[in-house]
């Protein structure tokens, strides 16, 4: 009797293994295209954010200049060039990784940007610059997705991305 109740409960362990299983790989068929939009799209937003503190209409603002000077401190960076090529960075890289054009080569340098930030003026914040970081390597590795210029121009071109 004892026996009969032991293989019906490991039966039923079995079971609720198998299906637990069956239920987390239903995960894996979540498709490479929503994960690369979704990291293009969020991480866009999060640089574009940083790119509009520092401007004024078409023009870098004095306390952007100010923050390069003060806070952020980037050794064998000009503070005004520092501004300016951040400003900069901050809204092409992210419009690109939204219309998905270059999109590996726009993470790779937004990756670099992150890099910088992460050892020269917020070496603290790394559970951020980690998260920002995965992202990029999504799009790097992974490439862009179905849902990109990249793809549409590579399909033209009789090209695979990956």
């Amino acid at each position: 009797m004892q026996n009969r109740m032991t293989t019906a409960a490991t039966a039923e362990r079995e079971t609720m293994t198998e299906r637990l299983y069956r239920a987390l790989r239903l995960l894996d068929h979540i498709p490479h295209d929503l994960i690369a939009l979704v990291a293009r799209l969020s991480i866009a937003a999060v640089f574009w954010q940083s790119g509009q503190t520092k401007v004024d209409g078409w023009h870098v603002t004095d306390n952007a200049v100010y923050l390069f000077q003060t806070e952020y401190k980037l050794p064998f960076v000009d503070p005004w060039i520092a501004a300016h090529i951040a400003a900069f960075s901050e809204h092409f890289f992210p419009v690109m990784l939204v219309i998905g054009l270059a999109s590996r080569l726009s993470a790779l340098a937004l990756l670099g940007m992150t890099l910088v930030i992460e050892i020269f003026v917020y070496p603290d914040a790394w559970p951020t610059h980690g998260t920002w970081a995965t992202c990029f390597l999504v799009i790097i590795a992974g490439g862009p997705g179905r849902i990109a210029l990249d793809h549409l121009i590579a399909k033209r071109f009789g090209r695979v991305l990956s």
